[in-house]
């Protein structure tokens, strides 16, 4: 065994560091200073330990792949600012999220040991099933860290301001998921699945149904094997579901509302879609008017007047907000950051596949956990929240480095499976 240089030494409180980040999100501004101050935390590391061994922080790969992610986000955000809509915000933000480049620098360190990953998973994990057990607690009793249950559906410890709950806990899923089967087998696993399909469907976010049940899939896949995983899906989802729907007024109009869809016609599909395609089409137009660098990240609401089509529902409900972004990820690349982001984007998930193909069994092991909640988070046939906003990107960064640092360890850890993400 190797002894542990000063700056590996020093940075052993990256984990918590991580971990103070992702149990801030429910109050967002606590979560940018914390952000902000690890990047700035990482910065100072970088620079003392540049001629001590600081190389010994993470493989050359991850450094390379952590960059390489990050540059796959920032870059189109950086063109498109060139002749955007509102050239003054693109830039601005383009300037604000250099942040994340050392700060996912410090997250793919807090991952780049065994250590580190069991700190850092089992933390998120841990974070996961607390909201998880509030929101259970809301579903119950109307009562919440978050305060009460004011809106049309849970919002837990984010609030009813701030309907982030099954997005969020579709996406971190993955974290509880792992956690509860390495403690408690097959039975953990079944009960943690069966609180986040309780508490995602009344959460509300139809996008978020679509994210765990793949979340699922793939997990149940991995843990129950192919014909059990089916079974027990299939029959444990309609029992839920079922359920839900018997105590739930709410969450039988979002089941009716997507049923409009196998109704036929632009109407169906437009009510089962909640209204987005006019948004979509507002979108679609935009790209086709700015097709090499888009309207600039972050000016699809000053945009989005001139290219919406006529009788635009959304121009006549200003108060609404679904003119705001795209709500979909392959929409909003094309429409802010037009074909040099699609391609720039592209480029950053054919290089995160082809480092998953050439890692080593264990390195995939090690890494299937942050692998499974970055892959439903981007998955493209689905809608989704601005990722070019502070919230999701950050969450989507956060989850790129945790693969980046995990699959591809520091040397003389990176042949030992790490038993956590198993």
């Amino acid at each position: 065994m190797t002894s542990s240089s000063p700056t590996e030494t020093s940075l052993r409180w990256a984990p918590w560091w991580v971990l103070a980040f992702v149990a801030l999100w429910p109050v967002h501004g606590p979560a940018e200073v914390v952000l902000s101050l690890g990047a700035l935390a990482a910065l100072a590391v970088l620079a003392l330990s540049r001629f001590r061994g600081g190389m010994t922080l993470l493989s050359h790969e991850a450094w390379a792949l952590t960059s390489v992610l990050f540059c796959a986000y920032w870059i189109p955000e950086l063109v498109s600012s060139i002749d955007a809509v509102d050239a003054g915000r693109a830039l601005r933000e383009s300037l604000v999220d250099l942040r994340y480049l050392p700060f996912l620098w410090l997250v793919a360190m807090a991952v780049a040991d065994e250590r580190g990953r069991r700190l850092t998973f089992g933390g998120i994990a841990v974070i996961a099933t607390l909201w998880l057990v509030d929101g259970l607690v809301q579903a119950a009793t109307g009562w919440s860290v978050g305060g009460p249950a004011t809106a049309d559906r849970l919002s837990g410890v984010f609030g009813a301001e701030n309907l982030k709950l099954g997005l969020v806990l579709a996406s971190l899923a993955p974290f509880p998921l792992a956690a509860a089967s390495q403690r408690f087998g097959v039975v953990g696993w079944l009960l943690m699945a069966a609180a986040l399909v309780v508490v995602v469907l009344l959460a509300g976010a139809r996008a978020s149904w679509l994210t765990l049940g793949l979340v699922l899939v793939f997990s149940g896949w991995r843990q129950l094997g192919s014909k059990r995983a089916m079974l027990v899906l299939g029959l444990g989802g309609a029992l839920l579901f079922a359920l839900s729907m018997t105590f739930s007024d709410k969450l039988q109009e979002r089941v009716e509302r997507t049923e409009a869809a196998l109704n036929g016609g632009t109407e169906g599909l437009d009510h089962a879609l909640s209204g987005r395609l006019p948004i979509w089409q507002a979108a679609w137009n935009m790209a086709v008017a700015h097709p090499v660098n888009g309207i600039g990240v972050r000016g699809f609401r000053q945009a989005y007047p001139e290219y919406a089509v006529e009788g635009d529902p959304w121009l006549q409900d200003a108060e609404h907000g679904a003119g705001y972004h795209a709500h979909q990820i392959v929409l909003e690349v094309l429409s802010e950051t037009g074909s040099i982001g699609l391609l720039l984007w592209l480029g950053g998930v054919a290089l995160a596949w082809r480092a998953w193909r050439f890692a080593t069994p264990a390195a995939r092991a090690r890494a299937a956990v942050p692998a499974l909640a970055l892959g439903v988070t981007v998955f493209p046939l689905n809608t989704h929240l601005a990722f070019y906003s502070t919230f999701w990107g950050g969450l989507t960064l956060l989850l790129a480095a945790l693969y980046s640092g995990s699959l591809l360890a520091r040397p003389g850890d990176a042949d030992d499976a790490d038993p956590g993400a198993r």
